[in-house]
């Protein structure tokens, strides 16, 4: 179908959702520590990921919590993904026991340096898209490749006229 509207190929998450989905996230997470224990530290990817990461943070009762944030796009353009805050190095070593968290993931290449920077976390996701699937360990519902995700922090309320029109 060639007429199709911007909004068909989106896949629009409200925030009731993202919490549900982020609870659900943090349930398959229950256990999976080292040694079926708890985890040391959550890390955020800044910025999708601090929603998530503070309901799982939330959820499995986590108190240390650090952020990294890594640069991908240029508005809606992906460039090559650079760290622009790394967490306290100190505190997540190499990964071990640490679950890092965000929003989506897309075709891996912030989670590519993710893992340079922690190769033992535990990478979870919300949301995965097939070409980013292999750098997930944990991630809730997948989505097609072509499909753009609008989150709520990036959407607003308004008025829409009918798709049919009215006569």
């Amino acid at each position: 179908m060639t007429d199709r509207l911007p909004h068909e190929k989106g896949f629009h998450v409200s925030w009731d959702q993202l919490h549900r989905d982020a609870r659900a996230l943090a349930w398959r997470l229950q256990g999976e520590g080292p040694d079926n224990g708890g985890w040391r530290a959550v890390v955020a990817i800044t910025r999708g990921g601090m929603a998530p990461a503070m309901i799982v943070a939330r959820e499995l009762d986590i108190r240390m919590v650090d952020t990294i944030s890594v640069k991908s796009y240029n508005h809606q353009t992906q460039a090559e993904p650079k760290v622009i805050k790394s967490p306290d190095m100190e505190v997540v070593g190499d990964g071990t026991g640490v679950l890092v968290v965000d929003d989506l993931v897309d075709t891996g290449r912030t989670l590519e340096v993710v893992r340079k920077h922690m190769p033992n976390a535990h990478i979870a996701t919300v949301y995965a898209k097939p070409m980013g699937r292999p750098q997930v360990n944990t991630f809730i519902t997948e989505v097609s490749q072509d499909t753009w995700i609008f989150f709520p922090w990036d959407m607003a309320l308004q008025y829409v006229e009918p798709y049919r029109g009215t006569d």
